[in-house]
């Protein structure tokens, strides 16, 4: 039997398994399998805890499996339940670790009662390196271009450790977001496909929310996706330097105060079961 704990932030939900106290089977079929809502556990991903690559400079290592079996470089929400899991199962008692990711060290900090705040770092602007195929140069890659399947879209593209496409939409609960997702999501101006957040701005500090995410479908929240689209619609000028970005499933802050500075997400993590799920299908 393997041990797990079921975790969300903001909706976004996960399985996370502790690889510091027990071997664990291979991961991309595992993830598949206790990802599924009908037939597993059910998660949007699965966070693995892991101790760091000597250099990394981290205190610990988060690697992260998509509903499909395919391994992601960040989650932002994943991050503040990673953080929540190793204070609460003894871990750790520091109010700030160092977390190594595929998409670089990111640092989160204990707020309140389950609250974290996270240290995103920079944000990529540079096409080359979000990767896009759009936009010219060194970027930013703002209100440009993007044909799909014959229809015309203005987008814009930042990474935030995983590569992102916004796009503004008049109302984003009535957008089919699940038909226009994926065919971003595969599109050929993004060679390892992107995660797509459809928005809408309702002030100069609140933008509302849905997002598309490679590899898992549709997601109550994504944090990355919300530091990436506050980026983007602070270099477009359409709001301020604090939003609060409205998702399916909760509230997350964002806050990047200047072209320079790291960006900061704060937002909630709760655990929500524990339990056993045999290491091998029936």
């Amino acid at each position: 039997m393997i041990e797990f704990t079921k975790m969300h932030g903001a909706g976004n939900d996960f399985v996370v398994l502790d690889a510091l106290s027990q071997e664990l089977p291979a991961l991309e079929a595992f993830s598949r399998r206790i990802c599924d809502r009908h037939f597993g556990i059910g998660a949007d991903q699965v966070l693995v805890v892991e101790r760091p690559t000597a250099g990394s400079g981290a205190d610990f290592r988060m690697d992260i499996y998509n509903a499909d079996g395919s391994r992601v470089e960040m989650c932002a929400n994943g991050i503040r339940a990673f953080y929540t899991f190793l204070r609460t199962h003894g871990h750790t008692r520091d109010d700030e670790v160092r977390v190594e990711t595929l998409g670089g060290v990111v640092v989160p900090r204990h707020v309140s009662a389950g609250r974290v705040r996270v240290d995103m770092g920079l944000p990529v602007l540079e096409p080359a390196k979000i990767p896009t195929q759009l936009g010219t140069s060194d970027g930013p890659v703002l209100d440009v271009a993007l044909e799909v399947d014959g229809e015309a879209y203005t987008v814009s593209c930042a990474s935030m450790g995983n590569p992102h496409c916004v796009l503004e939409v008049p109302d984003p609960d009535a957008f089919d977001v699940a038909t226009v997702g994926p065919r971003i999501e595969n599109h050929a101006a993004f060679p390892n496909r992107v995660n797509v957040e459809f928005i809408r701005v309702q002030s100069r500090d609140r933008i509302e929310q849905r997002t598309w995410e490679r590899g898992t479908g549709e997601t109550l929240a994504c944090g990355s996706g919300a530091c990436a689209v506050a980026v983007t619609s602070m270099l477009r000028g359409v709001v301020d330097r604090r939003v609060a970005i409205g998702l399916r499933g909760g509230e997350l802050e964002i806050v990047w105060e200047s072209d320079t500075s790291h960006v900061f997400m704060t937002g909630p993590s709760a655990e929500v079961f524990t339990g056993q799920i045999a290491r091998e299908e029936a």
